[in-house]
Formats: C-alpha cells, sequence, structure tokens
C-alpha cells in the first residue's frame, strides 16, 4: 500500500479494493482466497470521528504501558491526572483496575500496541504506510508521541478510501494467517498473526463493522 491518500472512490470501488489487496497478497507470496467477498463500499461507511480516535489510541496506549510492565501506583497517577478513565472498555478497565494481572492478560494486552498503531496511522501521527503485518510497529515513536501530543485528534483522519483499502487488505490477510493455523502452516508470505488479528480489530472498530459494536465486541469474521 501506498504512503499517500487513494483517489476518490468510483462506483466499481469495492471490486477494484478486492482486486488491490490480492495484488499485493500475491506479490507477497501469501496464499489468497478469491472466494472472499468485497467489504463494504464508501459509501455505506460512517467513519469514527477523530476524537473517538484519539480518546481510543489513548487508551489502548495506556493499557499496553502497564501490560508491558509500568508500576500500577504510576498508571493510576496518569489517568487521573489525564481524567481518562471513562475512556476504557470494560475489560481496559478490569485490566487498569487489577494491581496483579496474570502472565496471560499481560501477553493480551501488549498486544494492544499493534492495535493502536493502526489508529496512531489513521490519525497521520506516521506517514509511513501500514504495509502488510509482518513484524510489530514501532512501540517508541507511539509511546512518545502519545505521551508528548496534547491533541491527538488534531490531525484529523486519513480518507475513508485509504482506510477502507487497509480494512479490505488485513481481512484478507488474516484469512491467510487463521487458515494457516487450522492447517497446522505457518502464515505464507511472512504475515504475522498477533499483528494482523490487532489491526484486523482496530480497522473493524474503525469502519463501524458489525452494526457500531463497542470495541470489545468488534468481530474479525475472515
Amino acid at each position: 500500500m501506498g504512503g499517500g491518500d487513494p483517489p476518490p472512490p468510483g462506483p466499481d470501488e469495492p471490486a477494484a479494493r478486492k482486486s488491490r489487496s490480492e495484488a499485493v497478497l500475491g506479490r507477497a507470496g501469501a496464499r489468497i482466497n478469491a472466494h472472499l467477498p468485497m467489504i463494504e463500499a464508501d459509501a455505506d461507511v460512517t467513519l469514527r470521528s477523530p476524537r473517538e480516535v484519539a480518546d481510543r489510541l489513548l487508551a489502548l496506549a495506556i493499557v499496553a504501558t502497564k501490560a508491558e510492565g509500568l508500576e500500577q501506583e504510576i498508571v493510576e497517577r496518569v489517568v487521573a491526572e489525564r481524567g481518562i478513565g471513562l475512556l476504557f472498555s470494560p475489560r481496559e478497565r478490569a485490566f487498569i483496575a487489577d494491581p496483579e494481572p496474570s502472565e496471560h492478560d499481560r501477553i493480551q494486552f501488549i498486544w494492544r500496541y499493534e492495535a493502536a498503531w493502526v489508529l496512531f496511522w489513521a490519525l497521520k501521527w506516521t506517514q509511513a504506510p501500514l504495509g502488510l503485518p509482518l513484524a510489530i510497529c514501532d512501540v517508541p515513536l507511539l509511546s512518545e508521541k502519545v505521551r508528548d501530543t496534547p491533541d491527538l485528534a488534531a490531525r484529523g483522519l486519513r480518507s475513508k478510501a485509504a482506510i477502507l483499502d487497509e480494512a479490505d487488505l488485513i481481512y484478507r490477510c488474516h484469512w491467510t494467517t487463521r487458515q494457516a493455523g487450522l492447517d497446522g502452516e505457518e502464515p505464507s508470505g511472512g504475515l504475522e498473526p498477533g499483528v494482523t488479528m490487532e489491526r484486523h480489530h482496530a480497522l473493524n472498530w474503525l469502519i463501524r463493522y458489525g452494526d457500531d459494536a463497542p470495541w470489545d465486541e468488534v468481530g474479525t469474521d475472515t
């Protein structure tokens, strides 16, 4: 995927988007399921607002930082000082409140950096394209910008077409990694399953997939 926003969509944009995604996967040597349907058309999607996305990015960054080992006292102080307790989903709130979360929970929530990176990209805080989900994101850059930026919504969102391009691509990537798991194989094309899952979750939330489901209930169907 390129770094800039794509041109305005035409009437055949969902089909063209599917073809472009399959071409990206093909060049990477990733397995393709040509029978997967097209995703929603541009006209049928209403993106989350920049403020919603910025608030969600902040919440994800904080839970991931706690999962990485930030002390409970500091986590609670940051949440209180910034007045952001209401930004967390129910599952996140339970994790934030737990002074001694399990190793399983820490591992699950540390992956939220990858979901946060999608929102970071969507809010134009990185010029690098998302690209294929091949490796973990730039956590130091993400953490620094989230910590030091007073208004994460200031730059607005990327275009709907750009976000839907990524949503379509990650949907097809996720099929590839899930099928590899079912087959007991390594995902083709070097796709990273954990990165893929988190990106799919974040992009589906962004495009309000599943009747505008709240964060904890967003589906990642393939």
